[in-house]
């Protein structure tokens, strides 16, 4: 397993102690499979990282890798825009991040991310 890639609604999922998603993150973790969060996703969601505390816990995981979107995936990201017809930022850097990483997405929302990146595997939450 090359890992997986959060969208917001995983996100939100492990915030709300989704029993599903967060074995899956504790197995990744004692597996040191890597977990990819784009920072658009995390942007979405974050609100009061004080209370936040399972999302900061991943965050804060030596696994986790934190996706900045800097020059290169801004232009994949608006690339991948245009030519999807779609203008969803963070759901296009999810599938940016993913595609790269070979890795599946957790999503509460298949729909929108098919319509980006139909060729990804999606874990529906």
């Amino acid at each position: 397993m090359k890992g997986f890639t959060f969208d917001a609604g995983g996100l939100i999922a492990l915030e709300g102690n989704d029993r599903r998603v967060t074995a899956m993150v504790r197995t990744a973790i004692e597996l040191g499979v890597p977990i990819t969060i784009p920072a658009t996703a995390l942007a979405q969601v974050m609100r009061n990282p004080s209370r936040q505390v399972r999302l900061m816990r991943l965050v804060r995981q030596a696994g986790t890798r934190l996706m900045a979107l800097d020059g290169p995936d801004a232009t994949a990201v608006g690339m991948l825009l245009a030519r999807t017809g779609t203008a969803d930022i963070a759901d296009a850097h999810v599938a940016v991040c993913a595609s790269r990483a070979g890795q599946a997405v957790l999503t509460s929302d298949a729909d929108d991310l098919r319509r980006i990146a139909p060729e990804l595997v999606l874990v529906v939450i």
